[in-house]
């Protein structure tokens, strides 16, 4: 069974993951800028990870827009981001990143990531600048505003290799 897994990373917490899955499933490792519709065809699972940005799934177009072509392939899809992945802001996550028949093609995963202020790029720094205000202005914080504001000053890395162990073993398993 040959598998690729792909991923577009902004920081390299999503690259770090999809780097752990592509050797632990002998699978071929590809930035999403150098995959193509051709190159998917020829697999049999494909992998795309890609970090969370304001509930969307950054590159995701690539597999929705090739989903007809993978259709009869195990499709996976994980993303990444700093919150601690509450199921129901998963499924929030799922329903914004895909149609119900997209849902059906595809398996979700979410793979917690870390957020480091130093690695994101001009544009997101003030989007960035911008929560980080807002925030700030509230009277009462949510346990999960209160650790992105800590983690707005201080970087934090939850990745973790086992974090990918579910993964794993559904793209090992027999569709």
């Amino acid at each position: 069974m040959r598998t690729i897994v792909i991923y577009k990373s902004k920081t390299g917490f999503t690259k770090k993951y999809a780097e752990w899955i592509a050797k632990d499933l002998a699978g071929d490792l590809y930035e999403a800028s150098k995959a193509t519709e051709n190159m998917l065809e020829s697999y049999d699972t494909i992998i795309y990870g890609g970090g969370l940005y304001a509930s969307g799934i950054n590159g995701v177009k690539l597999i929705q827009k090739n989903l007809n072509v993978l259709k009869e392939k195990k499709v996976i899809v994980y993303a990444t981001g700093a919150s601690p992945g509450r199921k129901e802001e998963m499924e929030g996550v799922v329903n914004r990143n895909f149609t119900v028949e997209e849902q059906k093609h595809i398996q979700f995963f979410y793979l917690r990531g870390g957020y480091n202020h130093r690695l994101v790029k001009s544009f997101d720094k003030i989007l960035m600048a911008l929560l980080k205000f807002r925030l700030k202005s509230k009277k009462q914080l949510t346990p999960d505003e209160k650790g992105m504001l800590a983690a707005y000053d201080m970087p934090v890395d939850f990745t973790r290799k086992s974090n990918i162990e579910a993964l794993v073993h559904y793209a090992s398993s027999t569709k």
